[in-house]
């Protein structure tokens, strides 16, 4: 038999105890959620998280799923083609969403965005708009049509660079970003999305929370995604050397794509209106350069040096310390099941079997 990744034990044991934890399920039952950038890293879990639930706990809860790429969505979520609670709708969120090919919906998720260096260095323009066009289309639909509640998914780059006042940002933080650069589109644009949600709370009167990801990974990862870690364990799976392009001093919060759904889940489900909550748990802070040692020990390959070339150089972070706090989330019932080592595992026991039978 063909293994997908729906199939993987691995990856359907994850599926089956993040849809298992105790969160008040019921405020999803009988309704409709919209999910921008389902077919991403953290989008794909969500979605068949929820799907879980809809088969096993008779939810019932219809999933909207809004992305460009048609193709790419028909291939991620080929198990669900013929079934009554999943929809993909081609979409792109910059030029509004139509009130005829989307029904109204009781949640919104927010999860469309460049994600990672080469998006940020080669379309600046689309990493921006995104941002905080799409965003104020998706906020615009919410009023329209009565949403409940909206899950804007924002990012620990808010904080921009540790001032070396403090250890672990915590959600009130602001550190230093240079706005007038490449590279800052991204964190400022996520911060105004940021902003763009608090106006519409008081103005419009929606109920929306933030979630703030950290710089998350998983076997549910992009194969274009150019992250450090994501390129860690895709050169690992090669079986060719682990390419570091730096001396490896930056000091991350990292989160297992399982962890970071249930973190989502928490803040949609628990969180309190205009919040912002750190998805993070400090037994996934790391160094880049013990990162890049421990993909590599994991797959039997070694260590190199590179340096990056203009395009990537363009598009990296310039903060050495971005680590995050996440006892607010954690007041609300939240755990991280995965430590840094156990989920660098996990990811790549999946793609191994995965990516050889694909």
């Amino acid at each position: 038999m063909v293994i997908t990744m729906i199939t993987h034990r691995l990856y359907w044991k994850d599926i089956e105890e993040t849809a298992g934890l105790v969160l008040p399920w019921d405020k999803l039952q009988n309704s409709g959620i919209l999910i921008s950038g389902a077919s991403g890293l953290i989008g794909t879990f969500l979605v068949d998280t929820i799907m879980y639930r809809n088969r096993y706990h008779a939810m019932n809860c219809h999933i909207y799923a809004v992305g460009r790429n048609k193709s790419k969505a028909v291939s991620r979520f080929a198990a669900y083609e013929n079934s009554k609670e999943f929809r993909f709708i081609e979409q792109d969120i910059n030029r509004g969403l139509d009130g005829n090919r989307i029904p109204p919906v009781d949640h919104i998720v927010h999860l469309a965005s460049n994600t990672h260096p080469i998006a940020y260095a080669t379309d600046p323009v689309g990493t921006i708009t995104t941002n905080i066009i799409g965003t104020g289309n998706l906020l615009e639909f919410a009023a329209a049509y009565g949403c409940r509640r909206i899950a804007f998914a924002s990012s620990n780059e808010i904080y921009g660079e540790n001032k070396g006042d403090i250890e672990l940002f915590d959600e009130d933080y602001c550190g230093f970003i240079n706005c007038n650069t490449l590279r800052a589109g991204y964190p400022e644009s996520k911060r105004c999305g940021e902003a763009l949600c608090q106006a519409y709370i008081r103005q419009k009167g929606l109920d929306i929370v933030i979630p703030r990801l950290t710089r998350s990974y998983g076997p549910t990862m992009l194969m274009s995604d150019s992250k450090a870690v994501s390129q860690f364990i895709k050169k690992g799976l090669a079986g060719e050397d682990i390419v570091l392009k730096s001396k490896g001093n930056q000091y991350y919060s990292y989160t297992y794509v399982a962890d970071a759904v249930s973190g989502l889940l928490t803040v949609l489900l628990k969180g309190r209106t205009g919040e912002a909550y750190n998805i993070a748990d400090e037994r996934s802070d790391i160094r880049l350069k013990d990162l890049a040692e421990y993909v590599a020990n994991v797959t039997g390959t070694r260590v190199v040096f590179e340096l990056p070339d203009e395009t990537e150089k363009a598009g990296y972070s310039t903060a050495v310390t971005a680590r995050l706090n996440g006892k607010k989330l954690k007041q609300l019932g939240w755990q991280a099941k995965y430590d840094m080592q156990s989920g660098i595992r996990q990811t790549i026991a999946v793609l191994k079997d995965y990516e050889g039978r694909a």
